[in-house]
């Protein structure tokens, strides 16, 4: 889905282009409703290998998804965010930490009602490094969670599939909000 919105509201970079072209990795994750989490991965800053975020639907069955469609359960996409970042100033296993604090991995869909998906837990891979990874860090949170007696992480690691972007107005939604 083209992106009507070519800026990325905090960092001033593209939403849209072909990052990997310029030595950029790409990560999707599923935490949650896509404000506050995309938030919590811009933070980080451009300075320390954050390039651009953006927010989306991704793991359902329609093309070009709209918020209302996702919400309405019928779809299969998660809300997700897109984090493009510099691998020589920012390792994946550090985004995963970020994915892991910003939500509880046990609640199957964190505000949703009866059987909707868009809020679930899911690690998106690209390639056998980000899912070995991934699963890695799945099984020391499992681990941690177990010791605390905090029940079972449910996050799914799956095959990245494509990712649609979100509307206009989700984008950098809280940076809009309060500037």
């Amino acid at each position: 889905m083209a992106n009507s919105c070519t800026l990325h509201h905090v960092f001033h970079t593209p939403l849209d282009a072909d990052f990997e072209a310029s030595g950029f990795r790409l990560a999707l994750f599923g935490l949650g409703c896509f404000w506050g989490a995309e938030r919590r991965f811009w933070q980080i800053g451009a300075s320390r290998g954050v390039v651009s975020t953006a927010v989306g639907y991704a793991g359902g069955s329609s093309e070009n998804p709209t918020y209302d469609a996702v919400c309405s359960g019928g779809t299969g996409h998660a809300e997700v965010v897109r984090v493009v970042y510099d691998p020589k100033l920012m390792d994946y296993e550090r985004l995963l930490q970020v994915f892991w604090s910003a939500h509880d991995p046990t609640v199957r869909n964190p505000k949703s009602d009866g059987d909707g998906w868009q809020y679930r837990s899911v690690v998106f891979v690209y390639d056998e490094a980000q899912r070995e990874a991934a699963e890695a860090s799945k099984a020391e949170k499992e681990r941690e969670m177990r010791e605390k007696y905090e029940g079972v992480v449910l996050t799914e690691v799956r095959e990245a599939p494509m990712f649609w972007f979100g509307e206009e107005y989700h984008q950098q939604y809280f940076a809009k909000m309060w500037s």
